[in-house]
């Protein structure tokens, strides 16, 4: 038997899919016997990710430390930053695994400190979207590329979550071949492959995600509008979940003359099941959870071609749309017209089963792992 490791996982927002990648890994790397803890920002979440980490509390032997880490570039990273330090000092990991910008960047000049007192620790980096989806022609995304660069050259390993995103990091960052780059989807557990039939009174659309420009919530509350239009009846939708923007969206669906209950962050799986049509309006992704949770759930869904989406689908699929209004609200005018014919088009679950497995994706990285201690 391989000795056990002792991993911290670090990243700034405890929210979306990030977080439920860390939660897998912990929950599948402590079950193989190795000594997990947490790093994370304390001002982000809510009641949802509280019970999140009181699932996993006990698993994580190497506990959790929650603390301000801000989104943008501040002075306060040097707090944070020297209390990430002692920590992973005195913890003394094997790995250590950055998710995203910040946690990346935690792990790669703390890791290569330590190394520097001649203490061997495997720096891993995970972008999962993040700075990738800046604009390489901005200022900002010229100076956050900049800064990336610099880092793969601290990095022992790159992970990505999905083909298009390890693409666009060799287009905007690196294409070194010095630093070993793999990639690896997410997965899912058997349990998630268990069917959620929609309520009796479930609404017609649903929206699961952020409160942000990003993933597209004005999208589909306009492209709701343009359905009402062309299908001249009312369109029932519930939007879900939290974020900077929500009275925005609130206000909008108000304007817009909309049928649409705005609801706090649940469960995916208990948020299926208010709705009949999942609807993934992003304008950007990398691999999202909650593109094959649905699928694995039995649920219809209407995409945007963006990201890792493709990937799941196949790019052909008639469920992938552009991410504007019309696109989408063309895919919802078909839903309506034949919902169980629409149905049809996804994915097959077993498909789905042999591609997207927790189980591969942990044994995967525990190999990415121990490459790396090794080079």
């Amino acid at each position: 038997m391989d000795q056990s490791l002792r991993i911290i996982h670090c990243f700034r927002s405890p929210v979306g899919g990030i977080f439920r990648h860390v939660r897998d890994l912990a929950k599948a790397q402590a079950a193989a016997g190795h000594k997990v803890g947490i790093i994370c920002d304390s001002s982000t979440g809510g009641p949802l990710e509280e019970h999140y980490f009181e699932q996993i509390q006990d698993k994580l032997e190497l506990g959790v430390l929650r603390m301000p880490i801000r989104r943008a570039i501040s002075a306060a990273d040097l707090a944070a930053g020297w209390r990430t330090y002692r920590l992973i000092k005195e913890l003394r990991p094997d790995v250590l695994h950055g998710h995203g910008a910040k946690g990346g960047a935690l792990v790669r000049v703390f890791g290569s400190v330590l190394r520097v007192f001649r203490y061997r620790v495997a720096r891993v980096y995970s972008p999962h979207g993040g700075v990738l989806h800046y604009d390489p022609a901005t200022r900002k995304g010229r100076l956050l590329f900049a800064i990336e660069r610099m880092l793969t050259r601290l990095s022992d390993h790159i992970l990505f979550v999905s083909e298009h995103e390890r693409q666009a990091f060799r287009e905007k960052i690196s294409r070194s071949a010095s630093v070993p780059m793999s990639m690896f989807h997410n997965g899912l557990a058997p349990s998630e492959f268990i069917p959620v039939a929609p309520a009796p009174d479930a609404a017609d659309f649903i929206y699961i995600g952020m409160m942000r420009g990003l993933k597209g919530p004005d999208l589909f509350l306009q492209a709701l509008a343009n359905a009402e239009t062309i299908t001249e009846r009312k369109i029932r939708a519930v939007m879900i979940g939290d974020g900077p923007d929500l009275q925005s969206y609130k206000r909008l669906a108000e304007v817009l003359g909309l049928a649409v209950s705005f609801r706090p962050p649940i469960p995916a799986r208990d948020a299926f099941a208010l709705g009949r049509t999942v609807v993934v309006p992003s304008r950007a992704e990398a691999m999202p959870y909650l593109v094959l949770e649905a699928l694995a759930a039995g649920k219809p869904m209407i995409a945007t071609a963006v990201g890792g989406i493709p990937e799941i689908f196949g790019a052909s699929s008639p469920a992938l749309v552009s991410a504007d209004a019309n696109s989408i609200a063309s895919t919802m005018v078909r839903v309506l017209e034949n919902e169980a014919a629409y149905l049809k088009t996804m994915p097959p679950a077993d498909e789905l089963r042999s591609r997207f497995s927790v189980a591969t994706m942990s044994n995967n990285i525990e190999t990415a792992y121990r490459t790396s201690l090794l080079s």
